[in-house]
């Protein structure tokens, strides 16, 4: 709606009032005896939203498959449904769902959407629901789990390709998928906090802009994530006795650097953060010295594709850090007189 002026009356003597449009009384819901809360921003602004209670803040949603979508299609529209918030999800089958069908659907739940279960199914419908409370698994419980699941694949992904071991790799890339899990959960909590003030502060996001810092910030932890899962599909690539200290070194010194942003950013370090990016800036800058090197090794050409392939994941890794420290020096600065959510 487009901004309204109301003036302030006086009631009663020692009560001051406001009338509500009633275009957006209508819109909420809002009538004669129901209750509003009010909440005081650090501007001083209000925030004011009807009260409702926990069945009415449930949030529901119909989702028909199409018969013209593959699988993997129609699961992005449910996964669309997921990011913005539904609680529950009625997945809806003109041609019915067979036990194939069925059960895929079920793994990609499980894999993929986090707290969201198969609660209820019929021959023509899957019935879906979020057991996850957002208050209870927090913006920084969420980051800081998906951060440790990275470390842990930058440490065994270099192992893999040192030691040559093929399971040790395979274990990589499967924990890639737990990765995308924290990035959808992640993006869904900022997109409800986004339009909830306490719900904003009770995971942990102070300021509006910090919302989109956030989301900026995850996204280059699941691209880091995509990288790691290429790293070891070349490790497993890479079977002769060919030397690769120097590639070992340099995944030891993304970690590390990866392990500076992440102090950088909780609690925001904006000094430490302008560390890392010179650091980042520095780790590329090795990245093509030993590209030239590989391209001189008298190895097999497969050999030095694979890894050729492996140093741009490590040079792309060491940019994704610098993003992130970019945009923790961006969320670092104060503006005097800034509202919080």
């Amino acid at each position: 709606m487009k901004m309204e002026r109301r003036k302030v009356q006086l009631t009663g003597g020692s009560t001051l009032t406001i009338s509500l449009p009633i275009k957006w009384a209508r819109e909420v819901g809002v009538k004669q005896g129901d209750e509003l809360s009010l909440i005081q921003r650090s501007d001083n602004a209000l925030l004011m939203r009807p009260m409702r209670g926990k069945k009415e803040e449930i949030k529901s949603a119909e989702l028909v498959l199409s018969e013209k979508e593959s699988l993997e299609g129609n699961f992005r529209y449910l996964i669309a449904h997921y990011l913005v918030g539904y609680d529950v999800i009625q997945l809806l089958s003109p041609g019915g769902f067979d036990a194939e069908k069925r059960k895929w659907i079920k793994e990609e739940v499980r894999k993929r959407l986090i707290g969201m279960e198969v609660v209820g199914e019929s021959s023509k419908e899957m019935v879906l629901k979020s057991f996850l409370k957002y208050e209870d698994f927090t913006l920084h419980d969420a980051i800081q789990s998906m951060s440790k699941i990275i470390l842990s694949m930058q440490e065994d992904a270099i192992a893999a390709l040192d030691e040559r071991d093929q399971n040790l790799a395979k274990d990589v890339i499967e924990r890639d998928n737990e990765i995308d899990r924290f990035y959808l959960l992640i993006v869904r909590q900022l997109k409800a906090a986004m339009s909830d003030a306490e719900l904003a502060k009770k995971i942990g996001v102070g300021r509006r802009r910090d919302s989109l810092g956030y989301r900026i910030i995850v996204k280059n932890m699941e691209r880091m994530g995509d990288h790691l899962e290429n790293i070891a599909k070349n490790a497993m690539m890479i079977t002769s006795s060919v030397q690769i200290n120097g590639i070992k070194e340099l995944g030891t010194s993304a970690r590390n650097l990866f392990t500076k942003i992440l102090a950088s950013l909780s609690p925001i370090d904006i000094e430490r953060a302008n560390e890392a990016i010179s650091e980042a800036n520095m780790l590329i800058g090795t990245v093509k010295e030993l590209n030239e090197q590989i391209l001189a090794e008298d190895w097999s050409l497969t050999e030095k594709i694979h890894a050729l392939s492996i140093l741009e994941s490590l040079g792309r890794i060491a940019k994704y850090c610098e993003d992130i420290a970019e945009v923790t020096i961006n969320m670092g600065i104060e503006i005097p007189g800034e509202s919080e959510f």
